[in-house]
């Protein structure tokens, strides 16, 4: 991915042997991981809730915001929350009161993929935030997350670059 315009995604994605679709992506992998059956979970999500696992951050009874709704990282990302009883909010770039939603999050995890969607004033203090997303501008690497403000206030912050992706990416 990105594919070239004629070839469907999901069709080409589909011809990937379950036993070999380590991101989840195919129908049968997405069905096993929200039926909670065995399959392969995707690294990044998985990675994440390794990495609160890490630091012993508690998603029980918090209220948990994904921002994105990709089937690599968002969708799966906020399934996971659900499975370790966090209340789950999916929002996204274009939602109206993305704001309001982010001011109510204990754990934010943003994955997509817009320079500094996430601003100081849209953090409360003490927010867990975990950013996913990776932009390229003028040959640099920018998260989701105005990382140097945001850190001012988030109680734990994953950097953009060196954060999430070291755990999920091999180079």
């Amino acid at each position: 991915m990105p594919l070239p315009p004629h070839l469907n995604p999901v069709s080409v994605l589909n011809t990937i042997a379950p036993e070999k679709d380590v991101d989840g992506l195919t129908y049968l992998s997405s069905g096993q991981l929200f039926q909670n059956a065995n399959g392969f979970v995707p690294c990044t999500p998985k990675g994440i809730i390794d990495l609160l696992d890490y630091y012993n951050i508690a998603i029980e009874g918090k209220q948990c915001l994904v921002i994105g709704r990709s089937i690599l990282v968002g969708k799966p990302m906020a399934h996971l929350l659900l499975d370790r009883n966090g209340t789950v909010t999916v929002a996204h770039s274009k939602t109206p009161n993305l704001k309001e939603l982010c001011l109510q999050a204990d754990i934010i995890v943003a994955c997509v993929g817009k320079k500094w969607l996430v601003t100081e004033d849209m953090v409360k203090e003490g927010a867990v935030v975990v950013d996913v997303g990776i932009n390229r501008e003028d040959g640099k690497l920018y998260g989701d997350v105005d990382f140097d403000r945001v850190s001012q206030k988030a109680s734990y912050i994953t950097p953009v670059p060196g954060g999430v992706g070291q755990m999920t990416v091999y180079e």
